[in-house]
Order: C-alpha cells, then structure tokens, then sequence
C-alpha cells in the first residue's frame, strides 16, 4: 500500500496494524484474525503434528522464538513443548492482547519489527507465513539474523508447480503467487546458507490457489 502524497510503501508496522484493523484477512466476528492458513484445520492439524514431533524429538527443551505469531491460534499448542517461548508480532495491539489471553511461565510476548529489531535468543525461530508478505529488502534483513539459530521451521504459501523463485513485492497483504512466485531462501537473492533441509507437511489448497509448504533447516 502507497500513500497519495509519496507514493512511498507504508512502513510494514502500519499495513498489518490495517490489516488486523479493517479485517482484511477475514474473522469478521473476532477481534484479530490471522487468516485461514492459521485456523483451517486441514492445514493446522498436520502442521502441529509434525512441529510438536520435532519439538518432542530434541534431548533438550529449545527455546523457540516465533517470529510473526499473529492471533496466537498455532503458538498456543507449543508452549509446553518449548523451555521457552518467546511470541513476536509487529502489531502492538495484537502483542497487548495476546498477553491477556495466553498465559505461561515459560511464555514470553514482544512487540518488534523483524527486519529492523534485534530479536531474541534462542535455538529455534519459527516463521509461519510471514515472509510472503514481505519486500525482499526485509527478508534480507531478517535472513542476516537467522544464522544465529539452530533450526528454522518456515511455512511458506507457493504456486504448486514450478516458478520463479523471490520476485519483489511491496510489504502488505497480498503474496506473491500471482506473480508465478514464492519465497524460497536458498535461491537469491537470499542464499540462505544451511547444513540440511526437510520438508515437514505440505497442503495443496482448491482451485489452484497454490500450496503451503513447511521446511525445517538446520543452520
């Protein structure tokens, strides 16, 4: 989204605080929604499946650090699988309500920008369709401080056949499916730089909506 007067993208903080405002991923009837891909149970249920196995595999607890946790409805069920789990959303009033309706000592809540902040210290971010929002300009930011990490489980919505890997977009609602593109960090201008990589779950979406494919790395 631009401005009348610059024609310059708004600042990320204020297209998603819009976003949640006017409803425009839908939950008419909720105070924040953070779309189906976060509350379909065909796609949520296989997710936590296979997150919570892998959380339930490591010889010790990890600290997750969710990057992008929206209205909470996935972070939820991963609490107790985690020492600590530390909730990051840019939207203030999101973050503000989260606090009051999600409860742990081990849980831990932040108000930050992702592409400019420093985040958190931990062994695992999660990133659950967030980056297909964003310019390159910000996944670029954020990939320089993922090599801090262990593991990142990343959950991406990409056109099921073949395609044109990271074409740019301005940051805000929308995807870049329609260009015939998808957010892949090991392709540039990216280079994510990773030991291994899995695929987790995949769920292929009606009438050619693409998929949303979830990736464990390990760093």
């Amino acid at each position: 989204m631009v401005t009348k007067k610059t024609k310059q993208p708004w600042p990320t903080k204020d297209v998603m605080n819009q976003i949640y405002d006017m409803k425009l991923w839908g939950g008419k009837d909720v105070d924040f929604y953070s779309g189906f891909g976060s509350h379909n149970p065909d796609i949520v249920n296989p997710y936590l499946d296979y997150v919570i196995s892998f959380l339930k595999s490591q010889k010790k607890p990890l600290v997750v650090c969710d990057l992008g946790c929206g209205d909470f409805n996935i972070g939820k069920h991963l609490i107790k699988y985690s020492e600590k789990y530390i909730a990051v959303d840019i939207a203030e009033k999101l973050i503000d309500r989260n606090k009051t309706l999600f409860k742990a000592t081990n849980l831990e809540f932040l108000c930050l920008d992702i592409s400019k902040d420093k985040l958190p210290l931990g062994d695992c971010v999660i990133l659950r369709q967030v980056l297909q929002h964003l310019s390159n300009t910000e996944i670029q930011r954020i990939v320089k401080k993922l090599e801090h990490y262990k593991y990142i489980i990343l959950t991406e919505h990409i056109p099921i056949e073949d395609f044109i890997p990271n074409k740019n977009i301005i940051s805000g609602q929308g995807i870049r499916i329609k260009q015939n593109s998808g957010v892949n960090l090991l392709k540039p201008p990216f280079n994510l730089r990773v030991k291994h990589h899995k695929l987790l779950v995949e769920n292929i979406l009606e009438n050619g909506k693409g998929k949303i494919v979830t990736t464990l790395y390990e760093i």
